[in-house]
């Protein structure tokens, strides 16, 4: 096992990570920006080093300044946490030249998995079924719209080097095509240095299913079941669950024992998720493997007793996964809400500032992550996210009731949260009967 570990990321992961160290009895450091100097979790670290300014570009992006501070602590591993540097390849392997053990896949595995282009074609070879589409990147347009005749529209552009809705396009005509493509690559270039892009088949209603995945360095994989992630909006998720309600189990074991064979040809050592979309008949179509630990990882911790981040790092410091596949079981149902600093009712707009007021509910199966207490600001800098909200039951029903009775009990001020939305959505009819699509939120709110 390692002896200290550098946390290369901030917020409510960074507290995940910290925790997860000191349960393993190894030594965790933190980085912060100049925008994060007063993050009360800052002081449970055992050391915490300033990486530079507020801005991402120059403190959690800046690779130099988190070597940098490795070395300075004497770190052995880094953890990169989910968002920032986490499936980035050259991070990866600046970390493997400086001989720090990167905690999550080695470069080559990054590059085979993060590249939706290139997983495409690995998972398909490995019997992962996938979007009729291109087969790599698009040339040009005539080539786009030749692919787009053949599977028939609407089509779907997408970035091949990333993805939360950056250099995605829906076409329902040639022309929107043609018009939409150079848009697309343009953002993919701009959000990912990369501008290549591809077109899939697009479902006019589809859901949107993940299976939590772990790989070791000893050419083990094993899934940790399945997580509905479709009540999202503008293709970032709002709401989580496990397991999937309404889901053909047989199908899903079939897809979810090619994602082992998929992990396993690459050689894949870490956490990682395998997204699907489900079309009305519920046939599973991949849409990417996110390379790295979940925002919704405990929703699966909750209901198969796996710890997702601690595992990360034993595999990393090269343990074997000590489950056997038939040992993982589903016990219960978990639900995810994502608490962000937003106004609903404006649009979702940024709501950053002192929070006064803060208190969090408690009780039988509820877990909070979080880093906010009373007297955090938050910076206008990152990401919206203040906290997650997880419950447990035994019956989806009886999660639903839990999640809006500590919904009720979180009173958050003076600024705006989506905890309103969330009590909204955990009662709303529809999503009570599992029967909600990725579009379902945006037409809601209309």
């Amino acid at each position: 096992m390692f002896k200290r570990i550098l946390i290369a990321n901030r917020g409510e992961i960074a507290l995940r990570i910290l925790r997860a160290c000191r349960e393993l009895g190894v030594e965790a450091v933190c980085v912060y920006s100049t925008a994060d100097k007063d993050a009360p979790y800052l002081k449970l670290a055992d050391r915490a080093i300033c990486i530079g300014p507020g801005p991402a570009k120059e403190s959690y992006l800046n690779i130099a300044r988190l070597l940098s501070a490795a070395e300075i602590a004497d770190a052995d591993a880094i953890h990169p946490g989910y968002g920032f540097l986490s499936e980035r390849p050259d991070f990866s392997q600046a970390c493997r030249d400086c001989k720090i053990e990167f905690i999550g896949p080695s470069p080559e595995s990054m590059q085979a998995l993060g590249d939706k282009v290139e997983c495409k074609r690995t998972a398909k070879a490995n019997g992962v079924p996938v979007f009729p589409g291109s087969d790599g990147a698009l040339e040009d347009e005539n080539e786009a719209v030749k692919v787009a005749n053949e599977i028939g529209y609407p089509v779907i552009i997408k970035a091949s080097a990333g993805g939360g809705g950056r250099g995605m396009k829906i076409c329902r005509d040639e022309a929107t095509l043609r018009q939409q493509l150079r848009t697309a690559s343009q953002e993919a270039q701009a959000a990912f240095g990369n501008g290549a892009v591809f077109i899939e088949k697009f479902l006019e209603k589809a859901r949107h299913v993940e299976l939590q995945m772990l790989g070791d360095k000893h050419g083990n994989a094993i899934y940790l079941w399945e997580r509905d992630c479709s009540m999202q909006r503008r293709h970032q998720k709002v709401i989580e669950e496990a397991p999937a309600p309404n889901i053909d189990r047989e199908k899903l074991k079939k897809v979810a024992e090619s994602c082992r064979k998929l992990l396993q040809s690459v050689k894949y050592a870490g956490a990682a998720t395998c997204e699907f979309l489900l079309d009305a008949k519920g046939d599973f179509y991949m849409l990417e493997v996110n390379t790295r630990v979940q925002v919704e990882h405990p929703v699966t911790e909750l209901i198969t007793g796996v710890d997702v981040v601690k595992m990360s790092i034993k595999i990393a410091s090269g343990e074997k996964i000590p489950y056997k596949q038939e040992e993982i079981k589903i016990n219960g149902h978990a639900v995810e809400c994502r608490i962000c600093a937003e106004d609903p009712a404006m649009g979702f707009r940024p709501s950053a500032g002192k929070i006064t007021t803060w208190e969090p509910p408690g009780g039988p199966g509820v877990r909070m992550d979080t880093h906010v207490v009373a007297g955090y600001v938050v910076p206008p800098n990152y990401d919206s996210m203040i906290g997650k909200l997880i419950v447990h039951a035994e019956t989806r029903d009886l999660a639903l009731d839990r999640a809006v009775r500590a919904l009720k009990e979180f009173t958050v001020g003076p600024i705006k949260t989506t905890i309103p939305l969330h009590i909204q959505l955990c009662n709303n009819a529809d999503f009570r009967k599992g029967g909600v699509d990725i579009h379902y939120l945006e037409r809601l709110l209309k």
